[in-house]
């Protein structure tokens, strides 16, 4: 993919930090450091829709601004986190390995804390406006935690149950509706193990759809009686795990696996973080036509996801158009897009031009298994230090299984 540079640029691009020199408050000198940079971004590599994304994102910036793109893929975005801490550890604070990573609210408090990030800079990019975050103060918050410029959005997301309408007439729409309706169609839901991303988080569903008081999740959790709080959520998984797929005896591995489940039949109803996956699922050919998607009456856990910098990266230049680029209205509307990802949009449309509005309107195709409403409520994602806890405590209850 790379073209042949001479031989003063190679040496140049040999030696960290030579011809890096920026100001992050003048673009254009951000740009130029960019141009020949190769950025390593660390991402999931488990979805073949957003591994397709993500090679078209490297075809677009090598040709706009002449970066090579590496899509490292991992399993568990904590992997790198991991090694950025060892590194700092070791005293290699400018040649770090990773240039940008995928995370989640729970490694960026982590990172955060351990001032393992690059910043501030998000909101210093030329498309960050776009996402108008004082009207959208999401964008602007990670798992309840500030992230004041330490990282930059780029996607949203929110759990969807759907379910196949030629097997279900009506789905359940609460998460007690969801163990009555598990014990009369037995084997036909499930749930990825702890602590796969979608098996934590629906154990933060399931929990935020049990608790009495649900403000408590939203502190750290050591202000609160764990146990107490989260007594619902185990005699409510005792009662469901035997009417399970495999009678709770194994779990997917994640979302994908638990999509294919679906496509063969052995599920009837199941979710996913992406409010479009479902209709996406009918075009690929993966889903069955009488797949039909919804929300839960009370709302579902969604949140921002972000990209964010650390702070050994040797290519930040690089890293910072590409995080801007995945701002831009022609990447969060190829995205968007079924036949791609459909991964929902973090931009304002009110921001944007007639012409680069036209790129999101929705794709009709599909319309018969999408949700009927543009968005279902939305709960907030718990304050992160409750996921350690609650995937180890569903690890010592059912980690056999």
């Amino acid at each position: 993919m790379r073209h042949t540079r001479g031989l003063l640029l190679a040496a140049m691009l040999a030696v960290p930090g030579i011809g890096q020199a920026f100001e992050l408050s003048e673009w254009s000198t951000v740009t130029e450091a960019a141009s020949g940079q190769t950025v390593y971004w660390s991402a999931w590599g488990g979805d073949s829709r957003v591994n397709g994304y993500i090679d078209w994102v490297a075809e677009q910036v090598e040709v706009r601004h002449d970066i090579e793109l590496v899509h490292v893929k991992v399993g568990d975005i904590a992997e790198t986190v991991g090694r950025i801490l060892a590194e700092k550890s070791a005293g290699n604070t400018q040649e770090g390995t990773t240039d940008l990573l995928w995370i989640n609210g729970e490694n960026f408090a982590a990172m955060k804390e351990r001032e393992l990030l690059y910043g501030p800079w998000a909101e210093q990019l030329p498309n960050f406006s776009l996402t108008a975050p004082e009207q959208n103060p999401e964008v602007r918050e990670d798992f309840t935690l500030p992230v004041e410029g330490y990282e930059a959005p780029w996607g949203r997301a929110q759990i969807t149950f759907y379910y196949d309408s030629a097997r279900v007439s009506e789905p359940p729409r609460s998460m007690p509706a969801l163990l009555e309706w598990a014990r009369e169609n037995p084997g036909r839901f499930t749930y990825p193990k702890p602590p796969s991303f979608f098996g934590t988080s629906f154990l933060k569903q399931a929990l935020l759809g049990l608790v009495k008081t649900p403000e408590v999740l939203y502190e750290p959790v050591d202000n609160a009686d764990f146990e107490a709080v989260t007594a619902p959520l185990w005699r409510y998984l005792d009662q469901l795990h035997p009417h399970l797929w495999r009678e709770g005896e194994d779990f997917p591995a994640g979302g994908p696996k638990m999509r294919q489940l679906m496509g063969d039949g052995s599920l009837s109803l199941a979710f996913t973080f992406t409010p479009s996956a479902p209709a996406a699922g009918v075009l690929d050919h993966q889903l069955p036509p009488s797949t039909r998607s919804y929300f839960l009456d009370d709302g579902t856990l969604g949140n921002v996801h972000f990209v964010a910098i650390p702070f050994n990266a040797q290519h930040k230049a690089g890293a910072l158009v590409v995080a801007n680029f995945l701002m831009s209205p022609a990447a969060q509307a190829h995205k968007q897009d079924l036949s791609v990802w459909g991964d929902a949009s973090v931009l304002e449309m009110s921001r944007l031009s007639a012409e680069q509005r036209e790129a999101f309107e929705t794709d009709s195709r599909a319309a018969e298994s999408l949700p009927p409403q543009a968005a279902g409520a939305l709960l907030r994602e718990p304050h992160p230090s409750w996921i350690e806890p609650l995937e180890s405590a569903w690890r010592q209850r059912y980690g056999s299984q």
